[in-house]
């Protein structure tokens, strides 16, 4: 998940010093969730004998030294590795598979895992020391959650199970899934944009503070289950978007939520998705 300044958010899957990296290279900031940040190992610069001396703080934290010569040695070839990634001449994934999965790896692979050391040592005492910091990884964290489960609320036919046997079958469910997930996405962005103006216009509370908490994935106003009718010609001659209801509750936060459209006149397709088991 990726924040407004640029951060990539993720669990603790795929922290590898490959990763970050890639990730510090490339551009975005890798922000991880480090749970149990005991078991990560510290690296330091220069030599063992002035540890002490420039980390007095640190005793015995810092571990192995990071080979910075190598790195330098290696730097141009960091840049154009990254830059036929960016350009899609290879991915990320390909990337971090291909350079350290030889038994005697390359001198560049060894110059992308020690500059790896040195960004995640970087972000490792950051996200120590900023309390702020960890909050927005696992605010972008709560935001991906409620993405997968708007995934999982879609995908309920045979219980969430890929059923085909050919690959091209399995992908086209699959983009079908991102298709329909999109067009979510799309529609509450729309209208939650639409409804933060509405409610800045009635002079109620809606900053960019409390904005920043929601989520374009979350699915209550959808029904997922039942009968689902469309009306292409009644949607294409509608002008604008659909008008919204402010409801004003004494208890809650004032709520706007868009009227429901008149039921169309006919009925162009009509599509019964199959039962959903209880079991």
């Amino acid at each position: 998940m990726r924040d407004a300044a640029g951060g990539e958010s993720r669990s603790e899957a795929g922290q590898t010093l490959a990763t970050f990296a890639i990730f510090n290279l490339a551009g975005p900031q890798f922000s991880p969730r480090i749970r149990d940040i005991g078991r990560l190992q510290l690296y330091r610069l220069g030599p063992a004998a002035t540890r002490r001396t420039r980390y007095p703080r640190a005793g015995p934290l810092p571990g192995q030294p990071i080979q910075t010569q190598l790195v330098t040695e290696h730097w141009n070839d960091l840049l154009r590795l990254v830059a036929s990634m960016k350009f899609g001449h290879t991915t990320a994934s390909l990337l971090i598979a291909k350079l350290p999965a030889s038994s005697r790896r390359s001198s560049l692979a060894k110059a992308l895992h020690e500059y790896g050391r040195l960004v995640r040592t970087l972000y490792i005492c950051r996200y120590v020391a900023d309390e702020e910091l960890r909050r927005r990884v696992r605010r972008l964290l709560n935001k991906g959650e409620s993405l997968h489960a708007l995934r999982r609320n879609l995908f309920f036919a045979h219980q969430g199970h890929v059923h085909r046997r050919h690959l091209d079958d399995q992908v086209d469910q699959a983009q079908c899934l991102t298709l329909i997930t999109n067009a979510c996405v799309l529609w509450t962005t729309t209208y939650l944009a639409d409804a933060l103006d509405a409610l800045r216009r009635e002079a109620l509370p809606a900053t960019d503070e409390l904005a920043a908490h929601l989520t374009p994935a979350q699915h209550d106003h959808i029904n997922f289950y039942g009968t689902y009718s469309f009306d292409s010609d009644a949607e294409l001659r509608r002008e604008g978007r659909r008008p919204y209801a402010l409801r004003h509750d004494p208890l809650k936060t004032p709520r706007i939520v868009p009227l429901p459209s008149r039921p169309p006149e006919r009925r162009t397709h009509r599509a019964q998705l199959p039962p959903v088991s209880t079991r």
